[in-house]
This record gives C-alpha cells, structure tokens and sequence, in this order.
C-alpha cells in the first residue's frame, strides 16, 4: 500500500504501444535507487509494477499499462513530457504519512477551478456521483496520488486546500481547469458500507442489481 506522500515528480519519457498493453518508461531519480522487477510504484494515484527484469537503470524505469488501467485511470492518455506523482510502496514499519492508499484508482474527476492565496491554493474538483457518498469533510481522499483532506463537499464536487508544500512539490501545483485527476476514496468508508449493508437494506438493494 501507500500513503499518498508523494516522493517526486517524475516524468514521463516514452509511450509505447504492445499488443494492447502500454508501456511507459519513466525517469524517477528517487524512486528508482532501489526499484526491482515486480516492485510497485505509485504513479499519479495508480499502483503498477516495474517490468525491468535487470530494476531500474539511469534513473528510468518501466511500467505497463493493461487495458483495465487504460479505462479507468487518466493515464491512458498520457504523453512523452508529462509530469507524474511518484511514490515507491510502503515499507512495512514504514511512516504513515498521509492516510491508507491502495493505488486502486475509483474514477476520474475534473480540476474545476482554483482560488490562489497568498502562498496556498483552494481547488475544486468534479465528483463522479458513484463516489460521493465516501467522500466528506475533513474525511481523506487521494488525488493524483496526493493524499489531501477534504476542505468542502457538494454533490458532485469537493475542495480541497493546497500547502505550499504540495503546491511545490507535486504536479497539483501546475494543474489548471479542465485537467483530469485520479481519485481514490477512504477504502475505510467502502468496507464500513459493505459491512453495514445487512442492517442498512444495501445488501437487499445489492442482490437486486
């Protein structure tokens, strides 16, 4: 798992195309010192595993993408140049920094709008509506691979304030209007619905779908 401390921005240097699967070749100074094949890596909210049979090399690694990844993620449409969110997976004993991430991306929201303060930034985000019954304020959320706390919650949109810190040292800090971000919910909320639904009538309604 992670945490959604993100590590560095990293970028992306080659797409390619095989078979159905893309590959991605990633430069990640940091994350890629120690990186092996079959190691997990988080890139903009979405856990994959490092394909190089030899581990990372001159900084690059690379990942592939499986069309599953290719539907619900944004890095479907990703290009040669982009800036990524990097974050290696969590030791275990490791610092939980941020909250509990899968790097099982839920959907894919909208950058709406952002109101730029003196050193922070208030920034609002499409809500898929299947998603916004685990999402409330001051509850978690992770976007982009940024673990970040709710600030305000509508119906089909949330707020969330941007430090200085993630402002600099994430991809969010360059994110304008119309962007898509990766969004995963509170995997705690998920399974206390899931747990629930007996007493709550979601289980009748679920074996009716």
């Amino acid at each position: 798992m992670f945490t959604g401390i993100v590590e560095e921005v990293g970028e992306i240097v080659d797409v390619r195309t095989s078979g159905d699967v893309v590959v991605l070749t990633v430069r990640g100074p940091r994350v890629s010192t120690d990186a092996a094949h079959g190691d997990s890596i988080a890139v903009n909210g979405c856990c994959l595993t490092v394909v190089d049979e030899e581990g990372a090399s001159e900084d690059l690694f690379r990942l592939e993408l499986v069309p599953e990844t290719l539907k619900r993620t944004s890095l479907g449409a990703a290009v040669a140049g982009s800036k990524v969110n990097l974050e290696r997976a969590l030791p275990a004993g490791g610092r939980l920094g941020g909250h509990i991430v899968q790097g099982h991306v839920d959907g894919v929201g909208t950058l709406l709008g952002r109101t730029p303060g003196e050193r922070s930034d208030e920034v609002r985000f499409s809500l898929p509506a299947e998603l916004s019954r685990y999402v409330v304020e001051k509850g978690s959320i992770c976007v982009d691979g940024v673990s970040l706390t709710v600030a305000g919650v509508g119906a089909d949109s949330f707020t969330v304030a941007l430090i200085p810190t993630t402002l600099a040292d994430t991809t969010l800090g360059g994110r304008g209007p119309g962007d898509p971000v990766n969004l995963e919910v509170d995997i705690v909320a998920k399974y206390v619905e899931r747990l629930t639904a007996g007493y709550t009538g979601g289980a009748a309604e679920e074996a009716r779908s």
